[in-house]
């Protein structure tokens, strides 16, 4: 299951590495033959995409180390750093560069030779980035399951599918951007309407790049599971026989698709040194059927009145 839905998320990457590649080739060459500044950073945009989906690639790659004995929970979280990475290059090149580009062409604007070709290449560049959404949205879609969108995306755990969603979104939005710049500085013969362009460009990019940050430093910090997780796996120890009581279970993702959790039970007293030992294992199994995703499990036998209490945890959603 792990391997198909990481399968599912390397097509999404590699479509949208595709799809940027190309367009951004067209649009230098669109924005050196027009001197649009909306089309030279909508190419500084696609360069920046490319670069993000390589490095997510590149953090997939080193996310499917596995553990050792400085690492032993593995190294899936390393996504999460590559992912975090991916949101500043959008904010400090992506954003910082539109805007900088769109300051500098109001001050010294440049009249646009012939609109036609922007027109053109943004025509191609929104079916292209077009295609490369949908394919992100069918994926998401199907992974977030019943969940709507905004909940789906604060508490997915793997930050690939939603980072490219927000790309190609801020992609098409862009676009749009820059078509309306493009036609407004050629029929009003303003060109300091394209610089604006690309300062609102800009602004969009610096948007998107700070919600995927805050998405991005949750998951780096570590995020809990999901509770209905958390509550299956309390339901599954509760119903044992030999349990009293759950004092509390502690989960913590260690990468996308595993999760580290802690449970204190408090067994009944008569049970003894080897039938707990038995009883431990034979949870685990149950456990590890139950929820795939658990890859380290950690039980620990506690009286009720010396658990520590948990801090009341604050829904994300």
């Amino acid at each position: 299951m792990a391997k198909a839905a990481e399968g599912e998320s390397n097509i999404v990457i590699f479509a949208a590495l595709a799809a940027n590649l190309g367009i951004a080739v067209a649009k230098f060459i669109a924005a050196g033959i027009s001197g649009s500044s909306s089309m030279l950073t909508e190419g500084v945009h696609s360069v920046v995409d490319s670069l993000n989906q390589v490095l997510l690639l590149y953090g997939q790659k080193r996310a499917d180390r596995p553990p050792d004995e400085v690492h032993p929970f593995g190294y899936a979280r390393e996504l999460y750093f590559w992912a975090f990475v991916v949101a500043i290059l959008i904010f400090a090149v992506g954003a910082g560069v539109s805007i900088y580009e769109g300051y500098l062409h109001i001050l010294d604007p440049e009249p646009l030779q012939s609109p036609v070709i922007n027109y053109i290449v943004l025509a191609i560049a929104f079916a292209m980035e077009g295609s490369s959404w949908l394919i992100a949205m069918r994926a998401f879609a199907k992974a977030k399951g019943d969940d709507s969108w905004w909940h789906a995306i604060r508490v997915s755990k793997d930050p690939s599918g939603f980072i490219i969603l927000f790309e190609d979104s801020a992609a098409l939005v862009g676009l749009v951007v820059a078509g309306i710049g493009v036609f407004l500085s050629h029929t009003l013969g303003d060109p300091r309407i394209d610089g604006v362009a690309s300062i609102v460009i800009g602004c969009v990019l610096g948007l998107v790049a700070v919600i995927l940050a805050r998405e991005s430093k949750g998951l780096l910090i570590g995020e809990r599971a999901d509770p209905r997780i958390v509550a299956r796996v309390r339901a599954i120890v509760e119903a044992s026989p030999s349990v009293d009581a759950v004092n509390h279970v502690r989960t913590i993702h260690t990468g996308p698709k595993s999760i580290f959790v802690a449970i204190s039970a408090d067994f009944r007293d008569s049970v003894t040194m080897g039938e707990g030992e038995r009883l431990i294992e034979d949870l685990e199994d149950k456990l590890r059927a139950a929820e795939p995703m658990l890859s380290s499990i950690y039980i620990r036998p506690e009286r009720r009145e010396d658990a520590a209490v948990a801090p009341p945890v604050k829904d994300r959603s």
